[in-house]
């Protein structure tokens, strides 16, 4: 079953590929409206980066990866140029304590 992230963000190809180590991995991508497989990128296509800092064509986070760096230079162009900026995580809030009678 498909994996959601806690937080991705849509971002332009034309927008990551200015990351001079862009190299998407074109066969991973959705095949299109007609189910003909892609294999080319468009400027205006929209791809998410997810919190983990891969980028996946679709909302999923293990599925249809294209580009998968890690690596500092990657994150600092994340951070920098996209400025993507995954919210902190949620801490639940304790439990009221019981009332004693």
């Amino acid at each position: 079953m498909a994996r959601m992230g806690t937080y991705c963000r849509a971002y332009h190809v034309r927008d990551l590929s200015a990351y001079p180590g862009w190299r998407p991995d074109t066969a991973q991508l959705r095949p299109g409206a007609d189910a003909a497989p892609r294999t080319a990128l468009d400027d205006e296509d929209l791809l998410y980066l997810q919190d983990d800092h891969t980028v996946t064509d679709g909302i999923f986070q293990d599925e249809h990866v294209v580009f998968a760096d890690g690596g500092p230079e990657w994150r600092a162009f994340c951070a920098g140029p996209l400025g993507f900026e995954p919210p902190a995580p949620v801490e639940a809030e304790p439990e009221p304590a019981a009332s004693v009678a």
